[in-house]
């Protein structure tokens, strides 16, 4: 992978501006920040200093995604043997602090971590979490270092993507738009959401973009689809009804970053209500989008939306904020920026965050269109530009 010295300059001036000498990462998205390379199971370790150097630990299972990051220093390791019972802090305990070593880290340096809960987009059916053992594999591993809790200057970091990671998230949303634009054509009264659901994570994962894409689909119909406000989507096995909002979901993803888009789609022409339910939420949008800008506050551009809705009566309706940072994040709600009423965060060029008004009927339907937009000087750039009318949600 070509080496990104934007993102790397940045850690470096992150480092700096918390006084520390080096961050250590096991998330993996900290770790594909860092390096570049994105982990399969999640028991890698990355090092980068605040001289520009960066250190990997890779299970040997993983070297060919691995041996493509830019780390100046890479060691494999064996995660297990038929010969010993040991741990995976064991294991890594002397490769860690040869990893310092190696990366230039000193005795009595200053070195930031991961302290604080997050969440993480799941790479693989079961990820390895270091949790409460990583201070202590740490202490164990740089004897006479001071720790740092470091999450919220990750979390700052992985807000404003580079060029670089820009041009992957373009790949993620291409490939997503293809999958959309095609599942929507097969889309059918008397189909099951989980059949709708499938169909579009196929198509995710059979992109013929050559890089590691997957992603995860969601299908609520009818009043299920007036649930779709909750932490987590579901698909069941209701069989869609002429005249039903389709609200289909996806997390799709590509070489470590992360899309999220939602299309509510009407099988058959809309009633006058719920035209006027997809009217609201499509302007919305629009308005949302047209707010953003360097310097903007983020509660600016949830204001923008929510007032449309407001203004259709479907303001009690809109159940969520507005946005939150997507791209190393997919659906953390608490990831930077907060479109949130609350959020008095300044917008920056480079910050990538969904848009997502929504309108829940309960026990009658939902309507959700969410877009990505990375902001620009100019203002906000869309990177879902597709099923952007009514006419294209009319199945």
């Amino acid at each position: 992978m070509e080496r990104d010295e934007d993102r790397l300059t940045r850690i470096r001036h992150a480092l700096d501006a918390q006084s520390l000498d080096a961050v250590v990462c096991t998330l993996p998205a900290n770790v594909r920040m860092t390096t570049g390379y994105w982990p399969v199971i999640g028991n890698a370790v990355a090092v980068a200093t605040s001289e520009g150097a960066v250190g990997l630990l890779a299970p040997e299972d993983e070297v060919e995604v691995a041996s493509n990051s830019w780390a100046d220093v890479f060691e494999p390791f064996t995660g297990g043997s038929l010969h010993t019972l040991a741990s995976t802090a064991d294991i890594l305990r002397p490769l860690l602090a040869q990893l310092f070593t190696s990366a230039g880290v000193r005795r009595g340096a200053s070195i930031g971590f991961e302290g604080a809960g997050s969440f993480d987009p799941s790479s693989y059916a079961s990820m390895f979490v270091y949790g409460a053992g990583l201070p202590e594999l740490l202490h164990s591993a740089a004897a006479g270092a001071s720790f740092t809790d470091a999450t919220e200057c990750l979390l700052r970091l992985r807000s404003v993507l580079t060029a670089c990671e820009l041009g992957v998230l373009r790949k993620a949303c291409r490939i997503a738009r293809s999958a959309f634009v095609s599942t929507a054509s097969d889309i059918h009264a008397g189909m099951r959401e989980f059949e709708i659901a499938t169909l579009l994570r196929g198509r995710l994962a059979a992109s013929d973009e050559g890089a590691r894409c997957d992603g995860f689909a969601y299908c609520m119909s009818g009043p299920n689809s007036a649930r779709a406000y909750s932490a987590f989507q579901r698909s069941t096995s209701r069989a869609i009804d002429k005249g039903d909002s389709v609200l289909l979901h996806c997390n799709s993803f590509c070489e470590g970053l992360w899309t999220d888009i939602t299309r509510t789609f009407s099988v058959g022409s809309p009633d006058p209500r719920q035209r006027a339910i997809h009217e609201a939420v499509l302007i919305a949008g629009q308005r949302a989008n047209a707010a953003i800008r360097p310097g903007v506050r983020a509660c600016a551009v949830d204001e923008s939306a929510r007032a449309v809705l407001q203004s259709y009566g479907f303001g009690d309706a809109f159940k969520h904020a507005t946005g939150h940072g997507v791209g190393f994040s997919a659906i953390d709600h608490h990831a930077p920026p907060r479109i949130h009423p609350l959020s008095n965060e300044l917008l920056e060029a480079g910050m990538v965050f969904n848009v997502e008004p929504a309108a829940y009927l309960p026990e009658t339907r939902g309507v959700r269109h969410c877009d990505m937009v990375v902001v620009t000087e100019a203002g906000a750039e869309m990177l879902t530009a597709f099923q952007a009318t009514l006419e294209d949600l009319i199945l």
